[in-house]
């Protein structure tokens, strides 16, 4: 190790001096107390250090020490049911050790160095390996068997493996090539290089959260991009936290990048306890929390980001789906820019530093569905969602713009919804996606050959409304042509029955893709019967007081099992008294 001293101090940034040998985001430990910085600007032998812990009480003099080595993070057994800060010390253990109050300097494993896990092979001595290749399996938790891979760089003979309990620092098996290669129960990984993959592939699949706006409307593929942009108290963390429970994917990671502490603390507290829908076993068997809330340090947001990707991508390439929630990029950004600004960087738009459209660029291009290395083609997908919080919701600041470029799903959230308590608040006239028509395919092979038609259809009359509601304020409901009101009716059906959702009920907060479509195109088939109704002189507040219009306002609180008879009655009811209806006028 080099030392070298500090020269200044300014926030979380520091200047040290005699670092020689020093290299582009080694890790360095700085002042008596060993705080974590990385280097991130080097002069001759003076190197200036983000540090990733409060800086209070440091002074030119004391010692930095380099390690040596980047930013790097130890991939294993025990990631899954974790929570930890941005610099992957678990907050558990830490409370454990030092009360409420994380002590600064204090360094922790991140995983268990004791606990034993049951190693079994799937190779055997003699059999030829290569990159990527999985050579045994440990029971991580009941959702998730861990697969333990050859390193990358390691290929050859394996001349030892052998079934056994080992902690996570044991050697499980050699690989001979030359030279002796070992094959750890972990792996380490630094958390600012993407691990590779062999070819990434178009996303065709989506990533179901049982949302109903998000499913139907704008749904994003798995490994696919999506951003959740919204002004204060418009449902942006309630949103990503649903998305966290339901989505349909192996693993979760929830990164709490910059948000106020109190929003984290609901995750900490409720997700322990929440059951995974399909395996009823607890949520947090495969959940990984990464908290680093806005009382914490600046910088270490920088790097809870880095975290949270770096074990998405560990577990994309065992051939999972990988679901990674950041909530907030804009608080990561205003790190970027704070950092910016005490470097001394000719800043751009808004004070953000001139390169945050690549690093968000370099962050979401770290997502997608991809083979992975490996001999056997495996494949893996990381899902990327990334909460931005506009000031005052206002799209045309320099974060949300540089996060429209490179996402391909964008979900809108509309603080005059929520006002509303209309809930998810996603605006429907504003979002988009761009995964819907490429996943065509699979709606019809999987949920109805209808399915898009119907979302087409529905999608018209919420924009139909839109324009019908600028001549309502000018003339008046009572003054608009009994088609309209027609239109009308079925796009308030569409978002009261169908796109407005509680989070809070057992049943409503998650709707399978099949009961999607049984709610819109009943929804829609009541819409058609509707308008031939009123073409043949019936009023539109006559249909408005038939019994299976308030039927289809069931449907949503209508458990999964129950949902196919209660459709079946509701299109049999509705039937039966549009039938009537038109009898009675015909007279």
């Amino acid at each position: 190790m080099a030392d070298g001293i500090i020269s200044r101090v300014s926030g979380p940034v520091v200047i040290a001096s005699g670092l020689e040998g020093a290299q582009m985001f080694d890790v360095v430990r700085i002042g008596d107390m060993g705080l974590v910085g990385e280097i991130i600007r080097l002069e001759g032998n003076k190197a200036t250090v983000q540090v990733y812990e409060d800086t209070t009480g440091l002074r030119p003099g004391e010692k930095v020490i380099n390690t040596k080595r980047p930013l790097s993070m130890q991939l294993g057994p025990g990631l899954l049911t974790s929570i930890y800060d941005g610099i992957q010390r678990p907050l558990d253990v830490l409370r454990e050790q030092s009360g409420d109050f994380i002590s600064r300097g204090k360094v922790i494993p991140a995983l268990d160095q004791t606990k034993k896990w049951e190693f079994v092979p799937l190779k055997k001595k003699g059999d030829q390996v290569s990159p990527g290749e999985i050579i045994g399996e440990v029971q991580e938790t009941p959702l998730i068997m861990h697969k333990i891979m050859v390193p990358h760089n390691v290929k050859g003979t394996l001349t030892d493996i052998s079934e056994g309990k080992y902690t996570v620092n044991d050697i499980v098996a050699s690989v001979q090539n030359g030279t002796k290669a070992d094959i750890g129960l972990s792996s380490w990984w630094t958390v600012r290089t993407p691990r590779p993959v062999l070819r990434k592939l178009a996303p065709e699949e989506p990533l179901l959260t049982g949302q109903r706006v998000l499913d139907t409307f704008f749904p994003v593929a798995k490994g696919g991009t999506a951003a959740i942009p919204g002004p204060f108290g418009s449902g942006k963390t309630v949103t990503q936290q649903q998305l966290a429970k339901w989505a349909d994917s192996n693993v979760i990671v929830y990164v709490g990048c910059g948000e106020r502490g109190n929003e984290m603390t609901e995750v900490l507290t409720t997700f322990p306890k929440l059951e995974d829908p399909k395996s009823k076993r607890p949520l947090m068997e495969r959940t990984i929390l990464v908290a680093n809330t806005s009382n914490m340090p600046v910088a270490a947001r920088e790097a809870s980001i880095y975290t949270g990707i770096t074990m998405g991508e560990y577990y994309r390439d065992m051939g999972y789906g990988v679901a990674l929630m950041a909530d907030s990029t804009s608080r990561w950004a205003e790190a970027l820019r704070e950092i910016s600004g005490r470097l001394e960087e000719m800043p751009g738009e808004e004070g953000y530093p001139a390169y945050l459209g690549r690093r968000l660029a370099e962050f979401y291009e770290r997502g997608g569905k991809a083979v992975v290395i490996s001999p056997e083609e495996r494949v893996g997908s990381l899902t990327l969602v990334g909460a931005v919080s506009p000031p005052g919701g206002d799209f045309s600041e320099p974060v949300s713009q540089n996060t429209l470029r490179v996402t391909r799903v964008f979900w809108a959230l509309d603080a005059s919804l929520a006002s509303r308590r209309h809930f998810p608040s996603i605006n429907w006239l504003t979002s988009y996606s761009l995964y819907a028509d490429g996943m065509g395919d699979w709606y019809k092979n999987n949920v109805a050959t209808s399915w898009i038609a119907a979302r087409k259809e529905a999608l018209e009359i919420l924009q139909k409304e839109s324009e019908l509601q600028e001549i309502v304020q000018l003339v008046g409901y009572d003054a608009l042509p009994e088609p309209e009101k027609g239109v009308l009716d079925t796009a308030r059906s569409i978002r009261e029955d169908y796109l407005q959702q509680s989070a809070y009920d057992d049943v409503d907060t998650y709707t399978s893709i099949r009961k999607q479509f049984l709610m819109l195109s009943t929804i829609l088939e009541f819409g058609k019967m509707e308008a031939d109704a009123i073409k043949k002189g019936i009023t539109s507040v006559k249909i408005g007081q038939l019994e299976s219009r308030k039927m289809i306002s069931k449907i949503k609180w209508t458990k999964e099992d129950q949902v196919e008879q209660l459709v079946k009655d509701t299109k049999s009811k509705m039937q039966q008294e549009f039938t009537t209806l038109m009898t009675e006028a015909s007279r």
